[in-house]
């Protein structure tokens, strides 16, 4: 498809932030309609990218060219959205454990939805999956593959790809750095931190005592004493260090 190994990293990553930034919209646009109904920035980044969806996008891109050949289409087309689905499902399941159990912070939880696996994944979100699978399968592959083509063919898009990379390594770099100071305290009150009831009650912090309008984008701008926050306010985002034992709380974003 494309002429060079360069061409591939261009488009593997175009793919990742696009994936991520719209991923970073539809979970903001449910935060504020659906689940906390007020205005939350999602994730673990500042910045308005969801990296979870990043990888999605790109594997469900890869996927979708699996050369599976059974002699019948429509059996070509439903293995390969299986397969995006469980693919996708274990992204989502191997990206929650690393940030509990590495991080000791909670992005997401299902613990509500019948049939969750330790407030990760669950049956309903894994066939909303199976869903977005068919959809890009059958809707965007096409799409993308022609603007991807136009990109690449033009010098400017590597520097477009360069500058978006940059700012996300100092996101990175910088949100690491805060969930370091989040992860020391939960290790040694032995607790699970869910990361946007940590925000939450930030913002509340903001409103009631310091007259602010909290920001959106920096809601830790204000924390310059996050650990006397945590210990005062523990139990408002806290949850067992065990993953199979979190408390249950209504669904969280990525």
């Amino acid at each position: 498809m494309w002429d060079t190994v360069v061409d591939y990293i261009l488009a593997g990553i175009f793919f990742f932030f696009v994936g991520s930034t719209v991923g970073w919209c539809i979970e903001v646009l449910f935060r504020r309609f659906f689940s906390a109904k007020r205005w939350i920035n999602p994730g673990f980044l500042t910045g308005p990218c969801l990296p979870l969806y990043g990888f999605g996008t790109v594997g469900l891109f890869a996927l979708s060219f699996l050369p599976i050949h059974t002699g019948h289409e429509w059996l070509d087309a439903l293995l390969i959205i299986v397969i995006m689905g469980v693919v996708m499902t274990l992204i989502e399941y191997i990206a929650g454990l690393i940030f509990i159990k590495g991080m000791k912070i909670r992005l997401w939880d299902y613990s509500k939805q019948w049939g969750n696996i330790q407030g990760l994944i669950c049956p309903l979100f894994s066939l909303l999956w199976l869903v977005v699978a068919a959809a890009f399968y059958f809707l965007m592959t096409d799409k993308l593959v022609a603007m991807l083509l136009w990109f690449v063919d033009n010098i400017e898009f590597s520097y477009v790809v360069g500058i978006a990379s940059g700012v996300f390594i100092i996101d990175f770099a910088h949100s690491m750095r805060l969930s370091a100071k989040i992860r020391k305290f939960a290790q040694e009150h032995e607790i699970v931190v869910h990361y946007e009831k940590l925000k939450e009650t930030i913002n509340d912090k903001v409103k009631e005592f310091e007259d602010k309008h909290p920001k959106f984008m920096f809601p830790f701008e204000y924390m310059e004493q996050l650990k006397e926050h945590l210990k005062q306010n523990k139990e408002k985002f806290s949850a067992k260090t065990r993953c199979k034992k979190a408390a249950k709380q209504p669904r969280e974003g990525k």
